[in-house]
């Protein structure tokens, strides 16, 4: 192993994923956290598409968001929890080239995909809020069905150039990610080139996707609390706010994280490597989590 961190290289065959370095020792405990919620993630999403399924009541378009959304948490949690607790209970840190490249896709890939399912859900909130006699008209089964391809068509492809920008550089120093995945920027410092094309097309995609999404779902909610607020009585106001605090609350764990922790990799050079570690497996755990 050692050879493989010293030699000079230009695509390793694999990677080395350190897990969370400095507390090798707690691993197996740690462990314990993230199994537990990944299978209570597994059950819930599972039962979440079951249940719509099931139930012709629900055969709306809320639900039908509910629905992406748990598939695309179901896919992204599979594709970081398995190898993370590999990594905590048989120490099996190797990843292959490609299959960190096609991890690093998947990730940026459906978190991308859960912003936009996000603006489609604000969506429907705002139409069911503020026209409450045209959600049926709006959001036809037709128009949601545009969204949801529409989402899945910009996060597929913004996520597509993040494995051919990582092949293309030459990695001489060290193969060693010290982190639990593979995630683009992670990748990208380790190259010994000039990668800034990577850090201003993870940029490009970061803003592209925050800067759209968040100022609409922020529209949304101004013009949905202003129709809350203009209800008649105060047992409507709670009523009707109910249905998008957990809306809310899911928005609010996703994207500060995110953008917090993407700005902090590439201009927060002075905040602590063992800040920077804590975050990316909180985001880990978040991504299990949060949906629930």
């Amino acid at each position: 192993m050692s050879d493989s961190n010293t030699t000079s290289f230009t695509n390793p065959s694999t990677f080395i994923l350190m897990g969370i370095p400095g507390l090798e020792a707690a691993h197996v405990w740690i462990s314990i956290t993230f199994c537990t919620m990944y299978a209570i993630a597994k059950l819930g999403n599972f039962t979440i598409l079951f249940i719509v399924k099931t139930e012709q009541s629900l055969h709306v378009p809320m639900y039908y968001f509910l629905c992406m959304l748990a598939v695309s948490d179901l896919v992204l949690s599979t594709a970081t929890v398995p190898k993370m607790l590999s990594i905590f209970w048989f120490n099996s840190r190797e990843i292959d080239f490609s299959a960190c490249l096609t991890q690093m896709y998947f990730i940026h890939c459906f978190s991308a995909m859960k912003s936009g399912i996000l603006v489609a859900l604000a969506l429907d909130r705002y139409v069911a809020i503020c026209h409450p006699l045209r959600h049926s008209t709006i959001l036809t089964n037709s128009v949601v069905a545009k969204i949801g391809l529409a989402v899945v068509l910009r996060c597929g492809i913004s996520a597509l150039p993040y494995p051919f920008l990582v092949r293309r550089w030459p990695y001489c120093r060290t193969n060693i990610i010290p982190h639990s995945f593979c995630e683009h920027i992670t990748v990208v410092n380790l190259a010994c080139a000039d990668t800034r094309l990577s850090s201003y097309y993870g940029l490009f995609v970061l803003f592209s996707v925050i800067g759209l999404d968040v100022p609409f779902i922020t529209v949304s909610y101004i013009q949905i609390l202003r129709a809350i607020f203009n209800l008649p009585t105060k047992d409507a106001r709670i009523k009707t706010f109910g249905t998008c605090g957990s809306h809310l609350c899911c928005i609010l764990s996703f994207y500060l994280p995110e953008f917090f922790s993407s700005l902090t990799h590439r201009f927060g050079h002075k905040v602590p490597k063992d800040i920077h570690l804590v975050l990316h497996n909180a985001l880990s755990v978040l991504s299990v989590l949060w949906i629930l």
